[in-house]
């Protein structure tokens, strides 16, 4: 099913039509009772209402002249994928903003190498675990969410929602980026659990009880800090030169049995990304690196199977009981060396079993890696 609209403060009656082609039956994103209040429009799949909830979705976001428009594919039983995009276009003060919401329901990206790079977009930096146990991660401007088993694919890969954004404010000087509107961490956790239970109800694969979000969001205990000549993340082994750490900073994200991170950035607002490490816990966000790990030792010494590249190096080993995955990427164009990303790779990879309380992966006999500053 696909459809777009442009809709201004009077453009109601589309909203009939979507309530016709999406359906009833489905749980909904803000307040409200079938058929619908007013005919207010309805957004990826009936689970978001005009004039609730977020900014995005509110109705003085059409003021002075502002256009919202909608476009969207429901996932189906033959076919379980589907997107749907929000765009708001509004003339500002300073220039023209636009904002875009997207939501995608399907499995994880088939190539490694794409995966991962996926993978560390959702799941590093800012990221935090969803609440309520639900297996995946949020920020401000984004979120994944992994579905139930019984919505996985034939060759067994998980089905994924994922909520991303993209904001931006632009005029004679230039673009700059702003603020999506999604109501922070909470509320994009609950867009995207809306969205996905009205996705898996139209793919035929929606669980007893819908999902839901009631506790609060974890929040990031620590803020972006500079590098300087000391270690990123606070993880011993993982040291830059003078002067390429007077240049960059890191951000410490999740540290819980389910989610570690640690992302090093050059400084600045156009910084760009030097390094993003991760581990990951628990078994459906562990499944995501299933058919990527490889089925051996990656080099001699390591505990578990893996691949350690130039760029992109995965591990899986077992760390109390628990079947987890540590991952470290650089960008293509990095010229970190692979030896240099190994070290990392290992300082990083034994700090998570040690804060875990499980065995070493990684081959290292010097004993200022593998341990924490904090």
């Amino acid at each position: 099913m696909t459809g777009e609209w442009w809709r201004g403060r009077r453009a109601k009656a589309a909203a009939a039509a979507l309530v016709v082609l999406v359906g009833a039956g489905f749980g909904t994103w803000a307040t409200g009772s079938w058929p619908f209040a007013e005919d207010r429009a309805r957004y990826c799949w009936g689970a978001w209402e005009a004039g609730s909830g977020p900014e995005f979705l509110a109705d003085a976001a059409l003021d002075d002249g502002g256009k919202r428009k909608a476009e969207e594919t429901a996932p189906t039983r033959q076919r379980p994928r589907g997107s749907c995009t929000v765009a708001l276009r509004s003339e500002e003060t300073y220039g023209t903003e636009k904002i875009e919401i997207t939501v995608r329901y399907g499995p994880a990206p088939e190539a490694a190498a794409d995966r991962m790079k996926w993978l560390v977009g959702h799941l590093g930096d800012r990221a935090v675990p969803l609440p309520d146990g639900l297996p995946g991660a949020v920020d401000g401007d984004q979120a994944l969410l992994v579905l139930p088993k019984r919505c996985d694919t034939r060759d067994g890969r998980p089905t994924v929602v994922t909520l991303d954004s993209d904001a931006k404010l632009t005029s004679a000087n230039g673009s700059m980026g702003t603020s999506p509107g999604l109501g922070g961490t909470h509320s994009v956790a609950a867009l995207t659990v809306a969205a996905a239970n009205r996705g898996m109800a139209a793919a035929g694969c929606a669980p007893d009880r819908p999902l839901r979000v009631t506790s609060p969001v974890l929040t990031l205990a620590e803020d972006t800090e500079r590098v300087f000549t000391t270690r990123a993340c606070r993880i011993r082994g993982m040291e830059f030169g003078e002067g390429a750490a007077d240049r960059m900073e890191y951000q410490v994200g999740a540290v819980t049995p389910e989610l570690q991170s640690c992302s090093v950035r050059t400084s600045g607002l156009d910084g760009k990304p030097v390094l993003d490490a991760l581990m990951v816990s628990g078994p459906r966000l562990d499944a995501l690196f299933d058919g990527a790990v490889g089925d051996a030792p990656p080099a001699r010494g390591w505990r578990g199977t893996g691949v350690l590249g130039a760029h992109q190096q995965v591990l899986r080993a077992d760390c109390a009981g628990r079947s987890t995955t540590f991952l470290l990427r650089t960008p293509d164009t990095s010229d970190l060396g692979k030896a240099t990303t190994t070290r990392y790779f290992e300082a990083f990879a034994n700090a998570a079993t040690q804060r875990l309380g499980c065995a070493p992966v990684a081959p290292t006999t010097d004993t200022e890696n593998g341990g924490t500053g904090r």
